[in-house]
C-alpha cells in the first residue's frame, strides 16, 4: 500500500527564550507579509516568574511555554489579535494585542485560591504515585513498539532535508564591525528565529532529497540520494558533514537521545520517570483525535535532560507532537540551547508516522543571553510511505563507490517538485546573498583564516602549506627544530596527492625530509597505489601497533617538557610502497613493502646487536626489508568525498579492527633479519546510557624469530606531561621490551554525572574521568642472546603491568587533568609511582 500524507500536519511550536532587542529592525523587514510576534515575561501576583506557563494565540494551536525564567517568545505567519496565557492553579488571562509586534510584555497571572497546592507540586518535584501524567506515560511505554515504521516488516519513504547555518544576535555593534567592511549588504537578509526571537543572518543552506528503504527482519537500511543543492560553503563538504552528523538519528521512544557525543534521557522513555517531573496540563482534539498534553521538566540541575511538553493520543497512546529543549544549566560546552520538535501523523488507529523533525543548536562561547553565536538547524520532512514491499538482501548491499554525481546537478523543476516544504522568501534570498558574498574579497579573507584554523593548512591554489602547528619543535638531539611542508590540494575529491616536508635541527645542524605520493587508480574498488621516503629523528617505541604512515609525526619533535631524560632517540631512513583496495564497504586490504635503516641518534644510546653466533662481532645499524599484509575493518564508519583521501564524518563512533601479518626478509637490499610478526588491534567506543562514554582497546602481537632491540615491540611509555593515546604514563621509554604482548586500555568519562550534584562544583560543569591500563609481555631467549645494546631487556612476564588513573575534565571547557598510579613493578630502576598528564581540546 502507498500513503501520501496531507499537508495539514498539526504544528505546535514551543519557543522558550526571550529576546528584547532588534525587533524594530525586524518589523521594518517584514512589513510586506502578515505576521504576529509577541514576547515578554509571565509573573504571578506576588511578582515571581511563572515557568512552564502555556502561551497561545487565541483560536489557534500555535503556542509555546515560558522557560524557567518565565520568559517567552512566539511568532506566527497569520494575524492574531489576542494572546491567551494559562497555568495550572492560575486564572486564565486573555491579552488583546495592539499591533502585530508586541514585545517586552509583562503579564501577571492571578492564583486561584483552591489550587494553591497544585501550584506548589507543579513548581517542585511531582509525585510518581497517583499522577495522571505518569499513568498516561505508562500507556505510551506499553504501546511504543506499535508506532512508526517498526510496525512493518519492510518500509520505504521519501525524505527531504534542509540544513542551515546562521549568525545570530545581529545588532548594530555587529553591523558596524570592521570585520564586515565590504559585506554590509548581507544584513539586508537578516531574519528572526521563530524559537528564540533572536535576529539572525543565514550563512549556509543545503537541501537534499533521499529515498529511504528498510527491512526490519534483515535489520537493513539503505539511503539513495536523489538530489543535493547548497550555497555558501559549497566546496566544504566537511562543514556539511559536520552539520549532518551532529544531528544523528534519534528515537524518542528509546531511553537515550544521542547528539554532540552525549546521551540525553528521553522524556518519553522508561528511565524518564526518575529524571523528570511530569504534569498533565491540557487536553484537546488534534486531527480529530483526542489528545492529552503533558509538560515535563528536570528533577535535578546540570544533567543531560530536556524540558518541554508532548501530546499523546488517548486510544493509541502514541506521541502526536513533542518539543524538547535543553535547560540553560545543562552540562554541555559551546551550546546555549538545543531545541527539538517532532510531529507525527495517524496512519490508522494503531500506527503513527513521523512527518516532521526539526533540530536546532545555538552555538556560542558562553551561555549569556546576549552572547553572539551560530545557529545550526536541520529540518526533515517525510512522505510517500510504502510498506511490506520485500526486496532481496543484495538490494541493501552498500557500494564502496557511490558519488551520485547527477544528484548534485538537478534542475529547478526537480526542486519545485520534490521540496515537501517551500522555501520562504528569506530562504530563497539565501542563495542570492551567498552567491554574491562568496565573490567579495573581504569574505574570502575571513574564510581563508577560518580554513587555516580548522585544517592547519594555508591554501595557495593547488598547494597547501602546513601543518602550521608543526613549524617549530624541540628535542634533545636537534635542539630547536623548524619544519616546512605542504601538500597538493585542488579539492576534497582529488584523485592524487603529494605531501612533502623539510626540517632542520639547530643543534645537530642536519637537514631532514619526508615525501609521499598516492594515486587513486579505480574508484569502484578504491585501488590506491602510494609510496614515499622519510629521513628524520624519531622516538621509537611510542606505539605497540605499527604505523604505516611514511610521514607520521615524530614524538621527538614535540618533547619540550619531559619527565626524566629523553636520551633514546633514533635516526630512521624509511622507504614505503603500498597497494590498497576496499573490496567491501569499510573493509580495506593493504599490501605493502618497506625498507628501514635504523641507528642511534642520541649520544650514549645503542641499538647494537651481535652478528655472529660467537657474539664477537657487533653491528650498530639495522637494515631491514619487510613485507606486510594489513586488513582493516571499520563497520559503521561514515566518510565524505570519493577521492584518494576521504574525511571521516563520525569520528570515535565506530569500532576498528586491525590485523597485520609482516614478513621480515633477509638479504634483500642488505636486509639483516628473517622473522614473522602478527599484530591485532581492536578499538571500541561505547556509550553507556546516562553513565557517560567509555573507550576500550585491545592490542596483541607476536614476533617469530630473533630480532634486535630496534625491531622488538617496546611497551609505549610516556615521558611527557601530555596525554598520548594508548601509552603508559608511569613508564619510561624502553622500560619494558617484548616480542610477545597483550595490552588493554579502558577509559570512561562520566560527563559530570556525580559532580553535577555537588553544590558549588555544579556550576563549573566538570567531568569525572577514570582509566585502567594493563600489559603482559615476554621476550624470547633468542632475541636476548643477540642484544648488545647494554639496556636491560625486561618484559612484564611474571605479572601483567597495570596502571589506573583518575581525572577531571572540562576545566575551563578545554583542559583535562589526570593523575596516573603505577600498580606494580616498583623495583624497576627509577620506577615512577605516579604521573600527571594534561590534554587540551574542544569537546561538547
Amino acid at each position: 500500500m502507498k500513503l501520501h500524507l496531507s499537508d495539514e500536519v498539526f504544528f505546535y511550536p514551543k519557543m522558550s527564550k526571550q529576546a528584547y532587542i532588534f525587533f524594530l529592525f525586524l518589523f521594518s523587514l517584514n512589513l510586506l507579509q502578515a505576521q504576529t510576534k509577541v514576547g515578554g515575561v509571565v509573573n504571578d501576583d506576588a511578582g515571581k516568574t511563572v515557568p512552564f506557563a502555556n502561551v497561545v494565540f487565541a483560536s489557534s494551536s500555535t503556542g509555546t511555554t515560558t522557560n524557567e525564567d518565565g520568559e517567552f517568545y512566539l511568532q506566527a505567519e497569520e494575524d492574531y489579535d489576542t494572546l491567551v496565557v494559562s497555568f495550572i492553579g492560575y486564572e486564565t488571562t486573555r491579552i488583546p494585542l495592539k499591533s502585530s509586534v508586541n514585545l517586552n510584555m509583562e503579564i501577571t497571572l492571578n492564583q486561584e485560591a483552591s489550587s494553591l497546592d497544585e501550584v506548589v507540586i507543579y513548581r517542585g518535584k511531582t509525585s510518581k504515585k497517583n499522577n495522571p501524567a505518569i499513568d498516561i506515560l505508562k500507556k505510551v511505554w506499553e504501546n511504543r513498539r506499535k508506532n512508526g515504521v517498526r510496525a512493518f516488516e519492510q518500509y520505504s519513504y521519501k525524505e527531504y532535508e534542509k540544513l542551515e547555518f546562521d549568525i545570530n544576535t545581529i545588532d548594530s555593534s555587529l553591523i558596524k564591525n570592521p570585520l564586515f567592511n565590504g559585506m554590509e549588504f548581507i544584513f539586508d537578509y537578516a531574519d528572526t528565529n521563530a524559537v528564540t526571537g533572536k535576529t539572525y543572518l543565514p550563512m549556509f543552506i543545503n537541501e537534499s532529497v533521499y529515498k529511504v528503504y528498510g527491512d526490519n527482519k534483515l535489520n537493513e537500511k539503505k539511503e539513495v540520494l536523489l538530489g543535493n543543492k547548497n550555497s555558501g560553503f559549497n566546496q566544504n563538504r566537511n562543514l556539511i558533514d559536520f552539520v549532518k552528523e551532529v544531528y544523528d538519528d534519534y528515537d524518542i521512544y528509546k531511553n537515550y537521545i544521542k547528539f554532540f557525543d552525549k546521551s540525553f534521557v528521553s522524556p518519553v522513555s522508561t528511565t524518564g520517570i526518575d529524571t523528570y517531573n511530569y504534569v498533565l496540563s491540557d487536553s484537546a482534539y488534534i486531527d480529530n483525535k483526542w489528545c492529552y498534553n503533558i509538560v515535563y521538566y528536570p528533577r535535578r540541575e546540570n544533567e543531560l535532560t530536556f524540558k518541554g511538553d508532548f501530546w499523546v493520543n488517548d486510544t493509541t497512546w502514541a506521541v502526536k507532537n513533542i518539543n524538547m529543549e535543553t535547560t540553560k544549566d545543562v552540562n554541555i560546552n559551546w551550546i546555549k540551547q538545543v531545541y527539538i520538535e517532532q510531529d507525527f501523523k495517524v496512519l490508522n488507529d494503531s500506527v503513527f508516522l513521523i512527518t516532521r523533525d526539526f533540530f536546532m543548536a545555538d552555538f556560542a562561547l558562553n551561555k549569556k543571553k546576549k552572547s553572539k553565536g551560530i545557529y545550526a538547524k536541520r529540518t526533515l520532512l517525510y512522505d510517500e510511505y510504502e510498506f511490506n514491499n520485500e526486496r532481496p538482501t543484495s538490494f541493501y548491499k552498500q557500494p564502496v563507490y557511490n558519488p551520485q554525481a547527477q544528484a548534485y546537478d538537478r534542475s529547478e523543476e526537480f526542486w519545485e517538485e520534490n521540496r515537501m516544504e517551500k522555501l520562504n522568501e528569506d530562504e530563497q534570498g539565501i542563495y542570492v546573498m551567498l552567491d554574491s558574498l562568496t565573490k567579495t574579497r573581504a569574505f574570502n579573507r575571513l574564510y581563508d583564516v577560518a580554513t587555516i584554523i580548522q585544517s592547519g593548512y594555508v591554501d595557495f591554489e593547488g598547494w597547501d602549506y602546513g601543518p602550521v602547528y608543526s613549524t617549530f619543535g624541540f628535542n634533545d638531539v636537534e635542539g630547536v627544530r623548524t619544519r616546512f611542508g605542504g601538500r597538493t590540494y585542488f579539492g576534497q575529491s582529488d584523485p592524487w596527492r603529494i605531501e612533502a616536508y623539510g626540517a632542520y635541527g639547530f643543534k645537530d645542524n642536519k637537514f631532514k625530509y619526508g615525501i609521499s605520493a598516492k594515486i587513486l587508480l579505480d574508484q569502484k574498488s578504491r585501488l590506491i597505489v602510494g609510496g614515499g621516503n622519510r629521513r628524520d629523528v624519531e622516538q621509537l617505541g611510542t606505539s605497540l601497533t605499527n604505523s604505516t604512515d611514511v610521514l607520521g609525526r615524530s614524538l621527538a619533535s614535540s618533547s619540550l617538557l619531559n619527565v626524566g631524560d629523553t636520551d633514546k632517540l633514533s635516526s630512521i631512513n624509511l622507504s614505503v610502497f603500498a597497494i590498497e583496495m576496499e573490496p567491501l564497504k569499510n573493509f580495506t586490504v593493504r599490501l605493502g613493502a618497506n625498507y628501514r635503516e635504523l641507528k642511534p641518534a642520541s649520544e650514549g644510546f645503542s641499538l647494537d646487536y651481535y652478528v655472529d653466533e660467537d657474539r664477537t662481532i657487533i653491528d650498530s645499524e639495522i637494515n631491514q626489508t619487510e613485507i606486510s599484509t594489513i586488513f582493516t575493518w571499520t563497520p559503521g564508519r561514515k566518510l565524505s568525498g570519493y577521492g584518494v583521501e576521504r574525511n571521516v564524518v563520525n569520528e570515535d563512533e565506530f569500532p576498528t579492527l586491525f590485523l597485520n601479518y609482516s614478513l621480515g626478509v633477509k638479504d634483500i637490499f642488505n636486509s639483516d633479519f628473517d622473522y614473522k610478526k602478527v599484530q591485532f588491534f581492536y578499538n571500541q567506543p561505547l556509550l553507556v546510557g546516562g553513565l557517560g562514554r567509555s573507550n576500550l582497546s585491545l592490542e596483541a602481537g607476536k614476533t617469530f624469530g630473533a630480532v634486535p632491540l630496534g625491531l622488538l615491540s617496546v611497551v609505549p611509555g610516556n615521558q611527557t606531561y601530555f596525554a598520548l593515546y594508548n601509552t603508559f604514563p608511569t613508564l619510561d621509554f624502553y622500560e619494558f621490551v617484548t616480542d610477545s604482548y597483550t595490552a588493554v586500555h579502558l577509559s570512561h568519562n562520566f560527563n559530570g554525572r556525580f559532580l553535577s550534584r555537588i553544590p558549588l562544583l555544579r556550576e563549573l560543569n566538570l567531568r569525572e574521568l577514570i582509566g585502567f591500563r594493563a600489559v603482559w609481555g615476554d621476550i624470547s631467549e633468542e632475541s636476548k642472546s643477540i642484544d648488545a645494546s647494554g639496556l636491560p631487556l625486561v618484559a612484564p612476564d611474571s605479572d601483567p603491568f597495570y596502571e589506573y588513573s583518575f581525572g577531571i575534565g572540562n576545566i575551563l571547557k578545554v583542559m583535562r587533568f589526570d593523575v596516573h598510579f603505577r600498580g606494580n613493578y616498583f623495583d624497576n630502576p627509577d620506577a615512577r609511582s605516579m604521573a600527571f598528564t594534561i590534554d587540551f581540546g574542544f569537546h561538547f
